[in-house]
């Protein structure tokens, strides 16, 4: 405990604060800011430089936790040197105030409030592609994985695991969220910016899995101080605390404080930056200059949504320069050059084959209007500067106004006019009014858009910054959401600015800046305002509440640990395809880039027989067992591939709904994941008809069926619209199918239940499944029994079913397309 202490302390304080302490860049002006803000800046600056020293040296794959501890011991011990001596204040520093206790309370409730975090480490979504390449970082020691499975694949053999896709820079995919760049030599990148899965290597340095995992609620808890510091150089520190508490008791902080996403991280820096450019261009303070660029590099390597923040500051440098003639800094310029030059770099090299993704998703008429309002950004800039000339300080207060009134515009066509057209989504459309009928609410939208005409108005030149770059999110995120339109996961958008943003404007609105001598009439308004506020972060907890105590996919991580114990280092995983129906493929990036298991994961749940018998026979010359992990379904088997039921696994966790963007979520619900565990071996299978009993160990012989269930003391699964059976081992002597099936008892106004079966593609019959398991027999053709009892592929039964949705006749949120339950097929 002392160790991992001591290394936090190295980690996220100690270079800051000495680097902040340093008698150079007019420390004075830096002393007599508050001590919260100077605790502040110790950590942040500290956080910056570990997250720099962790990309840099991953870059060139040499990343090691304990490097990074001594790159930090360097530069502290460099800074005392430097210092000499007079790192103290002496004097100088502003003493401390009881508003410390404000973000003390705010790091409290993060603690209490923003804890357990998520147990999200398996595949398929950002928040597992985020986990595993932070622990890729710490464990491999590079942005760019180097894997030996991929490598030691056959290139004959590679479409088995690794298909081609037509019009990417990548060669396949790995798992998902992972890019195979090139098979030959296994080099893998991760998917997405690798400045919030830098801070995650930290953790797991720091603390291992637990401290991974912890990296989340750190970056909310520092996104709280991070908004209070800068409010309070806004409005003041009651203003501030009051905009921190209602986002630390809102769902969508509440939500993503425990569940991986860069957006997170990106709230912190976000008003960091903010700050630290504010200071420097606002305040005269040369120090906070560097530090801004910096700060907005690392928004650039963290999401590609911080290239919007560097354009507001470019925008915001230049309007001030025009309007009231401040200067921009120019050791500001200089570190985001070099910044830029640097993002350039990686963003067109590691992240090159991610890259195209957002540009793809962005349409064409999205792109031209962001260059025609870039060229009237410019035009507007230049005539402001024609006008400055002739108007004198008439600027001042037009272009404040000017600004708040567009918002203000946008903000009522998009709740009172805008709607679906052409090639805008309903989604898109309605953004607004989403956001804020679900998550903001009518009146703090009100109060929002009156503190943002109150802001404009009184403290406009004080953060222009901040009007500015909330301004540009509102109205691109507003206009195109440009993520998939479900809840929580849309609100990722509103995380690092919009929310935070809209609370520092309403707590405006509601209290003003608040002084000590108010008196009598003036208290009025506070007074008011503290009792909407209070009832506004009522209302937030109590929408936040059923997730309050909710930990997603809690029991997760014993639950691989487990099956990672099935399997020794010297074995190789084949998992099931991503198509195969159900998840059980999101296992596969933790057990290989957590648990460090050899792992692949199949491309189709039909693959090639001979393709895959020479892969079987190759891996055991290199694997000591060939394993194979499934629970959904894949025709696996030949007359050569043997299977040996080796373990099966089920376990429930908790899972939040996910909803359209229309429907709010209704709360937590289980997920179930099964699997069964298998050891491949080459060898002949004899023949002697074909029996299987569904839901128990079949995860070999089916394909698009639905998950293992019981009923009625039965095994079973349900058909979907197509479901197949392969039924390996035949002899060619069979005469019929016997089919155990039952209705599902589906509802009256439902379609009845009927299934068209097929052997090898040729009908065999229909069959009108009744309530109740009944067994139904079909004869066989004997030309094709006789001819599937000498094939290598095992024979196929196609079960085609009429289907229902019981979401559509139940209610409820249950959407699969459901057959029939099917117990038993025997073929005699």
């Amino acid at each position: 405990m002392i160790r991992v202490s001591l290394a936090a302390l190295l980690v996220a304080y100690a270079p800051g604060a000495l680097l902040y302490r340093l008698p150079f860049a007019n420390r004075t002006r830096r002393a007599v800011l508050d001590a919260e803000e100077r605790g502040f800046w110790h950590v942040i600056l500290s956080v910056a430089w570990s997250l720099a020293i962790v990309l840099g040296l991953a870059s060139v794959g040499a990343y090691r936790f304990e490097r990074l501890l001594i790159a930090n011991a360097i530069l502290s011990g460099a800074a005392i040197l430097a210092g000499r001596g007079g790192l103290l204040y002496r004097g100088q520093a502003k003493s401390i105030r009881w508003t410390v206790v404000l973000p003390l309370a705010l790091v409290v409730i993060g603690l209490v409030r923003l804890q357990p975090t998520s147990e999200y480490i398996i595949g398929g979504k950002d928040p597992g592609t985020y986990i595993n390449e932070g622990i890729q970082i710490a464990q491999r020691g590079s942005i760019v994985i180097h894997d030996p499975v991929v490598a030691a694949v056959p290139p004959a053999l590679r479409p088995l695991f690794f298909p081609t896709y037509a019009m990417q820079p990548y060669e396949s995919l790995r798992f998902m969220g992972f890019f195979v760049e090139h098979t030959a030599t296994g080099e893998v990148t991760g998917q997405l910016p690798h400045g919030f899965p830098a801070s995650i290597a930290i953790g797991y340095g720091l603390a291992g899995l637990t401290g991974a995992r912890l990296a989340v609620a750190a970056w909310a808890i520092l996104g709280l101080v991070a908004l209070y510091v800068f409010a309070a150089r806004l409005a003041g520190p009651i203003t501030a605390f009051a905009a921190a508490a209602l986002l630390s008791v809102h769902v969508v902080e509440l939500w993503f404080a425990r569940y991986p996403n860069s957006e997170i991280a990106l709230q912190a820096l976000v008003f960091a930056t903010l700050l630290a450019f504010t200071r420097a261009h606002q305040d005269d303070d040369a120090f906070f200059a560097p530090v801004a660029g910096v700060l907005a590099t690392l928004l650039i390597f963290t999401r590609l949504d911080g290239l919007l923040v560097a354009a507001g500051l470019a925008a915001t440098m230049v309007l001030t320069w025009i309007v009231i003639g401040t200067r921009p800094r120019v050791s500001f310029l200089i570190t985001l050059v070099i910044g830029a030059g640097l993002a350039l770099a990686y963003l067109t090299g590691p992240l090159q084959s991610y890259l195209i993704t957002p540009i793809r998703f962005t349409d064409s008429v999205s792109r031209g209007l962001t260059w025609l309002a870039a060229g009237g950004g410019v035009a507007g800039l230049v005539t402001l500067g024609i006008l400055q000339r002739r108007f004198g300080d008439g600027a001042r207060s037009v272009v404040p106004i000017a600004l708040t009134a567009v918002v203000i515009a946008a903000a009522a066509y998009a709740l009172f006019l805008r709607g679906p057209a052409g090639r805008l989504t309903d989604f898109d459309a309605y953004a607004l009014r989403t956001f804020t009928q679900f998550f903001l609410l009518p009146a703090a939208l009100v109060a929002a858009l009156a503190g943002l005409a109150l802001v404009a108005t009184s403290s406009f030149w004080r953060a222009p910054a901040f009007v500015i770059v909330f301004a540009a999110f509102a109205l691109v995120f507003f206009y195109k959401i440009r993520v998939v339109p479900e809840h929580f996961w849309m609100e990722r958008r509103v995380l690092p600015l919009i929310l935070p943003g809209a609370f520092v404007l309403v707590a405006f609105a509601a209290l003003g800046t608040i002084t000590s001598g108010l008196r009598g009439w003036r208290l009025a308004r506070p007074i008011a305002g503290l009792v909407f506020l209070l009832w506004l972060g009522q209302q937030y907890a109590a929408t936040a509440a059923p997730i309050a105590h909710h930990v997603e996919y809690a029991g997760i991580i014993p639950y691989l640990e487990q099956l990672s114990s099935k399997m020794g280092d010297r074995d190789l995983a084949i998992v099931e395809s991503r198509d195969a129906g159900t998840d059980t493929h999101v296992f596969a990036p933790p057990l290989a880039y957590i648990y460090a298991r050899s792992v692949l994961v199949l491309a189709s749940p039909r693959p090639d027989k001979l393709m895959l018998e020479a892969f079987i026979e190759d891996a055991l010359t290199k694997y000591q067992r060939v394993l194979y992990v499934g629970g959904g379904g894949t025709d696996l088997l030949s007359r050569r591939i043997i299977a040996t039921p080796l373990a099966d696994g089920r376990v429930q966790v908790p899972e939040y709904a996910s909803t359209p963007w229309n429907t709010y979520p209704e709360g937590p619900r289980r997920k179930d994941f099964d699997y069964s565990l298998y050891e491949l071996s080459l060898g002949t299978r004899e023949g002697a008809g074909f029996s299987l009993d569904l839901g128990d160990r079949d995860d070999l012989y089916v394909v698009r069926f639905y998950a293992k269930e019981t009923s009625e003391g039965r095994t079973i699964r349900w058909t979907g619209p197509l479901s197949y059976i392969a039924m390996p081992g035949l002899s060619g002597a069979e005469r019929e199918v016997v089919l155990t099936m039952h209705d599902g008892g589906r509802p009256m106004a439902a379609p009845p239940a009927r299934v068209t079966v097929r052997f090898n593609g040729t009908i065999i019959g229909t069959i009108d499944v009744r309530p109740g398991f009944q067994e139904y027999r079909l004869p066989l053709p004997t030309d094709l029994v006789r001819q599937a009892g000498g094939a290598t592929d095992p024979a196929q039964l196609t079960l085609e079913s009429t289907v229902w949705v019981p979401r559509d006749y139940l209610g409820g949120t249950d959407d699969r397309r459901l057959g029939v339950m099917v117990d038993r097929v025997d073929v005699h």
